[in-house]
């Protein structure tokens, strides 16, 4: 299976400069959106999408103003994953398959670009975004990014053990070195999705957490700004935190077996474009 690390949307949060690869200030105040797109030998698979081109063309209305203001969303058409797809020479329409980890607006603002892909997500996620009430809920989960009616595909349970945490597998209609590990915390639903790449696993993370020193297992750290951002956007802080916790553990214990990542760590993003 070959794997492509996308950045679907940079963030700059706080007066952060573009992610460039250079160090300093740019590493750390810039965020990224971290997908994968996966190809295997039926079809290519996606993980996460990202903002979306719509997002190019009216980012206040496709993503919120309120989104847009709090981490600073700079989307461009180059970013979003088609203009990626098919930079990399690939064809958009042969992503028949996107796996999320949750669906919030800079996750799932890709959807609507592959509108015949089947969409994989945990059943309790799904249920929270079709049932969205309240200011915080709609600017979490965007009604024009579903608006096209994706073709669902939900799991209300997992069924067996990956590492000692929970998984979801086989998922309908694809390969099982692809599979759901659920992270809830961060939103009720909220997933990590594994891939098994032939030469070990990754576990993308999602927000789990945002910052790649928190999985550090002698000395766990994260900037007080963004510890204050995953503090304003948990659900769940007992459960967000205990995973948190969990990953660390598989850090430390499966180092060479399992690397993990996050959706928003521009420092994980680049180690794993080398």
């Amino acid at each position: 299976m070959k794997v492509h690390h996308l950045n679907c949307g940079t963030m700059r949060p706080w007066g952060g400069r573009p992610f460039d690869g250079q160090p300093g200030l740019a590493r750390r105040s810039s965020m990224v959106a971290h997908c994968l797109l996966l190809e295997t030998p039926d079809s290519l698979v996606l993980v996460d999408t990202g903002f979306g081109t719509h997002a190019a063309t009216d980012p206040d209305g496709w993503l919120g103003r309120g989104f847009r203001a709090m981490v600073g969303a700079k989307p461009t058409y180059e970013e979003s994953a088609v203009a990626q797809i098919r930079a990399l020479g690939l064809d958009p329409a042969d992503v028949r398959h996107i796996v999320m980890t949750h669906l919030d607006v800079d996750h799932a603002g890709g959807l609507a670009d592959f509108p015949q892909a089947v969409v994989h997500v945990s059943e309790a996620e799904r249920k929270a975004a079709a049932g969205a009430r309240g200011f915080a809920e709609k600017t979490r989960y965007r009604a024009p990014q579903f608006a096209h009616s994706p073709l669902w595909s939900s799991y209300p349970d997992a069924g067996e053990l990956w590492f000692g945490f929970d998984a979801v597998r086989p998922l309908r209609g694809l390969t099982p070195e692809i599979l759901l590990v659920p992270l809830a915390g961060h939103t009720i639903g909220h997933s990590g999705v594994a891939v098994d790449t032939g030469e070990g696993w990754l576990l993308h993370a999602g927000d789990s957490y945002f910052f790649h020193g928190q999985l550090n297992p002698v000395r766990p750290s994260c900037p007080p700004a963004l510890r204050l951002l995953q503090r304003l956007n948990e659900t769940d802080r007992r459960r967000r935190l205990s995973n948190e916790e969990r990953l660390r553990t598989l850090t430390r214990d499966h180092p060479d077996e399992v690397t993990v990542f996050s959706s928003h760590s521009p420092v994980e993003f680049r180690a794993l474009l080398r």
